[in-house]
């Protein structure tokens, strides 16, 4: 759990039964990575480093589902 905590500390922050707080952070989950998306999105149409921000677009999208998975799950009371 240590590991998660360090890499998805809001995540930890949703209270177990409180929709409020699972709400504020699934939407703090997404509009983060929709500006850093759009933003590497048009960093990635420059031909040379494209890949790179490409690969790093794909990187955030994996961050952005696990942390939403992990937020409900804590929602939901599954982790601790």
């Amino acid at each position: 759990m240590d590991f998660l905590k360090k890499f998805w500390p809001t995540c930890f922050k949703v209270e177990e039964k409180n929709v409020v707080s699972l709400i504020i952070q699934l939407v703090i989950f997404l509009v983060i990575c929709a500006v850093v998306g759009w933003v590497i999105s048009l960093l990635a149409a420059i031909p040379i480093i494209g890949l790179i921000f490409g690969l790093v677009g794909a990187l955030m999208e994996i961050y952005s589902i696990v942390g939403i998975v992990l937020c409900v799950l804590k929602f939901l009371g599954i982790v601790k």
